[in-house]
């Protein structure tokens, strides 16, 4: 048997995505709560103010809210033995910077908590997937401000007791680790990752840096503090990273690949090695950066070294040469692969990269590794009451196919595999309900319209037969 009998099988969800209620039980305004829908084509727009006139999916998300009992229950016919959630900080504090929490945010999540619980389903809480008080940016610079580290902790702390005992695993924040001052960032990017568009950014370089490494120290400190609360607590953090190939064997390309690649690694050095890497240090003094990092922050680094790494993995991309090339362009930068297909949002389908993510991060740091995302995102049809999603199978199939082998062959410590998402949910980068993940159809439409009737596709049945087998049967 490849996989242990304790291996986590199940899914992730963010409150922004799924939620809803966006001003129901005293919740304050969050950073994705101002940020309309867009598409494949058209890019979502942030506005200042609610305009009435435009859709913000957030207010609705799939209705999470005020489903989450049915929505549990089918994901305890699937066999789940845990569900990763996250907690929308502006439902607990709706400013941030409050010192005494809103007690109707507390109580939903533990009820939420409590269902899964009941139900023999492990809850992973994600404490910032993309969900920051408006409050906190507009009053304080977001993470550029050192401030917001105290907020942050503040939160933590609240969140840890409240559910002590209940919640053993903990992730500090997903993909952050796509901030980095040498990128060029589309403004979506950065707003969903601190609330602020790269394109009104004075300073881009300087505040790209003060940002990425003030989230991490914040991620090390919740770590020390977690512990500290309870030694029992398991405190990981998640990535998104997928590989970046050389275009060609060209030593400068190769080059190249790496240095790109290696870009998204410098926060999960911090995290894993209980410092912040002195080559990334080296590189902000040689651009004459001023991080306001002090002393202590060292002693932080040392004492907040997490217990698991969680991976998001979709896709791979090449690395674009120094030199024009033909070829194109890939989502978020470098080339599209061409021994590859694409999906239809234009991510490079790859199972092989997961396999290679896995290897590359487990030989660096021997920590075990949580799938915390997997999925394919994809245009479903409705027809006779279900969606027979033979390609989302196939994608998944093949990529439990690679997990394993990481396992089984390369000796890679797993933890279990959440795919993303196991309910259609409004997709981060473009606000539409179209973009389809699930093994549960949402009777829901790009414009917000229907009835929210939860539906199972073939891909339900398929797997649950993949869970009850711990992925022997796939």
């Amino acid at each position: 048997m490849t996989f242990t009998n304790d291996f986590f099988w199940g899914g992730s969800i963010a409150a922004h995505q799924c939620e809803g209620a966006w001003q129901e039980d005293g919740k304050g305004p969050a950073i994705m709560d101002y940020v309309t829908k867009g598409s494949n084509k058209e890019p979502r727009v942030i506005t200042e103010t609610i305009d009435p006139t435009l859709d913000y999916p957030s207010h609705l998300g799939i209705d999470f809210y005020h489903h989450y009992q049915d929505d549990i229950q089918l994901f305890k016919e699937m066999g789940f033995t845990a569900l990763r959630i996250s907690i929308d900080w502006s439902r607990i504090f709706p400013k941030g910077d409050e010192q005494e929490p809103n007690q109707s945010g507390l109580d939903f999540y533990e009820k939420v908590i409590d269902e899964l619980i009941a139900n023999g389903i492990e809850p992973i809480v994600t404490l910032y997937h993309f969900e920051m008080p408006i409050h906190l940016v507009r009053q304080y610079g977001s993470w550029k401000n050192r401030q917001v580290i105290d907020f942050y902790l503040h939160y933590c702390e609240t969140v840890m007791r409240a559910y002590d005992g209940k919640v053993k695993y903990w992730v500090t924040f997903n993909e952050m680790n796509h901030i980095d001052p040498q990128s060029e960032q589309s403004d979506i990017f950065t707003y969903l990752i601190a609330g602020l568009k790269y394109s009104e950014m004075e300073n881009p370089v300087e505040e790209l840096a003060k940002i990425g490494y003030n989230m991490t120290l914040a991620a090390v400190k919740a770590v020390k503090l977690g512990r500290e609360l309870n030694p029992e607590n398991k405190i990981g953090c998640v990535f998104g990273l997928n590989p970046i190939y050389s275009y060609d064997c060209h030593p400068d390309n190769v080059l190249k690949a790496f240095l790109d690649n290696d870009r998204d690694y410098y926060q999960v050095d911090a995290m894993c090695n209980g410092k912040f890497p002195k080559y990334k240090m080296k590189q902000y003094q040689a651009l004459a950066l001023d991080l306001g990092n002090q002393p202590e922050d060292v002693e932080d680094f040392a004492k907040g070294t997490i217990d698991f790494i969680g991976l998001n993995y979709y896709m791979s991309s090449l690395s674009e040469p120094n030199r024009p090339v033909e070829g194109e362009s890939a989502l978020f930068g470098g080339l599209q692969n061409p021994y590859l297909e694409q999906s239809k949002w234009g991510w490079g389908i790859d199972p092989t990269g997961i396999r290679y993510v896995m290897n590359y991060l487990y030989r660096k740091y021997e920590l075990p590794i949580l799938i915390t995302e997997n999925g394919l995102g994809a245009i479903d049809q409705l027809a006779d009451g279900t969606v027979h999603d033979d390609y989302r199978i196939e994608y998944l199939e093949k990529h439990i196919k690679a997990v394993k082998q990481a396992v089984e062959e390369d000796f890679v410590e797993c933890m279990g595999y959440l795919t993303w998402g196991p309910i259609d949910l409004v997709s981060a980068t473009t606000g539409e309900m179209s973009k389809r993940y699930g093994f549960i159809y949402v009777d829901l439409d790009n414009e917000g319209q229907g009835s929210l009737q939860r539906l199972k596709k073939d891909s339900f049945d398929w797997y649950k037969k993949v869970i009850k087998s711990n992925g022997e049967e796939l």
